[in-house]
């Protein structure tokens, strides 16, 4: 019998019927018996600046890290802005990441799944972000990547999720933990 991890699920979008947030919670009715997948909210995380994370951080700082902190690992669920990630989400990175020495993320083994109505699926967002979680001592999996294209039609008018696009995502959250049980820090 294997163990139940903990998920940080980290969402790109602020909005509060974003098609990534609706993404996020179908990976959680989805997932497998092994990882538990809870969404970690950014949206009142204030701008980073070391100027007021000194002795005494922002409660909205403090509370985000030790939800990913004590979490056993973390999924990220983006859209993608301008070919990159959105400004909440990178600002949620760098919240994370400090003070300098005290990552949250580190060792926590990562995946990436990119939602956008276009064409590509939010690769620039995926990559981008990949890049910061190797700086961060986070192993992300590799395969199979996630590029989910024309989200738009991903789920229905009472938001239930498309049967066309439950394989995708069944395929993704199912190696995402064999992913976690295979990378998870004893």
């Amino acid at each position: 019998m294997s163990n139940v991890y903990s998920v940080a699920v980290v969402v790109g979008s602020l909005r509060k019927e974003s098609i990534n947030r609706k993404v996020a919670l179908a990976l959680a009715d989805l997932a497998p018996a092994n990882l538990k997948l809870e969404i970690v909210e950014i949206g009142d995380l204030a701008l980073y600046n070391e100027d007021i994370d000194g002795g005494s951080p922002p409660a909205a700082y403090s509370t985000f890290r030790q939800h990913v902190s004590s979490s056993d690992a973390v999924l990220f669920v983006t859209p993608e802005y301008n070919r990159s990630v959105p400004a909440p989400l990178k600002n949620a990175i760098d919240v994370g990441s400090r003070p300098y020495g005290q990552s949250a993320w580190s060792g926590k083994p990562g995946a990436v799944i990119s939602v956008s109505p276009g064409a590509i699926g939010g690769f620039g967002a995926n990559h981008h972000l990949r890049q910061s979680m190797v700086f961060l001592d986070v192993p992300i999996m590799q395969q199979p990547e996630a590029y989910l294209s024309g989200a738009g039609s991903a789920f229905d008018e009472a938001g239930r999720l498309s049967e066309s696009v439950k394989p995708f995502l069944q395929k993704f959250i199912d190696a995402y933990g064999r992913w976690v049980e295979q990378h998870k820090k004893v």
